[in-house]
């Protein structure tokens, strides 16, 4: 099993990823939304660390184009060769928190087919802008120039990773990508959901499922003497962890729904599809004026807020974050390796040292 680690991009984060990287983190993937820049992040992590791999954690269509990210990847790949992973997403939060509206499978199928055709140094077709969509697409073939001065790196592999939720972006990964990156998905049912769309997506393109990269990504608490599922404190150390990946999940399937006329929840296993369907409307604010409601939704993003704390109930907490004594939580480690998974990565919050310290002592060099 490989440990990783996840959190806000922030410029200082350098700090604690070189601590990390001390402590037996092999991967650290910011998200590229809230924060700093997450290619100036990721370049002073480069230049400040030997080992740990590193990359957006993800960034998205829409926030950035796509040779555009190649070209940051590649740079970054110059910096710390064969280090460097790239992460893709929907953009469930970066897009929502400017209120548009998350991309599309299909953009994401081009978005990352295009960055891995640069990569290998082939020429790829690019389509821009909103003329696409009005009969006078902008059509161009793009390539990496003069990639042998120096400026960027692609002699080392750099491998797509696509971050998914919802049966088609889960299909998607199974199909094209090198590894996929999984949203609070802790719970054994969730699991086996999750892995059962990516092998669906595997096989449609003739490919193993094992040979792709799985990560989860998630938080972690050590309950402490007198402690439960049902503390406040507990709450308070995941719940915003458990928030935002849950929502997600609420949101890729609503999107879901609405494209393919399937129930509420379908087709989340019976025994979470309540629980996890009710973040939907997690954060408040989606019935304000469209024009600001993102700002009142996004301004608490991975933070506390009470507004939600019905939500965050034992069973979801179980569904989608490692909390339990440190045998507990080593057993779940265990079974999530038996079900396919490569890397557990934890959001290292509120003190990122104290958490790594904690999450080291008593699951890496136990485990």
């Amino acid at each position: 099993m490989d440990w990783g680690l996840h959190f806000p991009s922030h410029i200082h984060s350098w700090k604690w990823v070189s601590y990390g990287e001390q402590k037996g983190f092999s991967y650290f993937m910011p998200y590229d939304s809230i924060g700093s820049d997450v290619y100036e992040t990721l370049a002073l992590c480069a230049v400040n660390t030997k080992t740990i791999k590193l990359g957006p954690g993800v960034t998205s269509p829409g926030s950035r184009t796509a040779p555009v990210t190649a070209r940051a990847m590649a740079t970054l790949n110059e910096l710390a060769p064969g280090r460097c992973v790239l992460g893709i997403g929907t953009g469930n939060t970066a897009r929502r928190a400017w209120g548009m509206p998350p991309a599309k499978i299909d953009e994401i199928r081009e978005f990352a087919e295009i960055c891995r055709k640069m990569f290998k140094g082939e020429e790829t077709l690019y389509v821009e802008g909103p003329d696409r969509y009005m009969n006078e697409e902008r059509r161009r073939y793009v390539k990496f120039l003069s990639p042998d001065w120096g400026f960027i790196n692609v002699k080392d592999d750099i491998p797509i990773f696509l971050a998914g939720s919802g049966p088609r972006m889960l299909e998607l990964a199974g199909e094209t990508a090198d590894g996929v990156i999984l949203l609070g998905t802790i719970g054994e049912s969730f699991v086996d959901y999750c892995m059962e769309h990516i092998r669906i997506g595997a096989k449609k393109a003739g490919r193993d499922p094992k040979s792709l990269y799985t990560i989860v990504l998630t938080a972690f608490h050590i309950l402490e003497k007198g402690e439960t599922l049902d503390s406040r404190s507990v709450k308070l150390a995941v719940g915003p962890v458990v928030a935002v990946c849950l929502n997600i999940a609420a949101l890729s399937l609503e999107n879901y729904e609405k494209t393919t006329g399937t129930a509420k929840g379908d087709p989340l296993p019976e025994d979470i599809r309540e629980g996890v369907m009710k973040f939907t409307d997690a954060y408040p604010g989606r019935k304000m004026d469209i024009q600001r409601r993102h700002l009142k939704l996004y301004g608490s993003y991975f933070v506390w807020n009470e507004e939600y704390e019905p939500l965050i109930t034992p069973e979801m907490i179980k569904t989608s974050t490692l909390v339990g004594t440190p045998e507990e939580i080593r057993e779940t480690v265990h079974r999530l390796e038996s079900q396919g998974i490569n890397q557990v990565m934890i959001a290292p919050i509120p003190d990122p040292n104290k958490s790594m310290d904690s999450f080291h002592e008593n699951i890496i060099s136990k485990y």
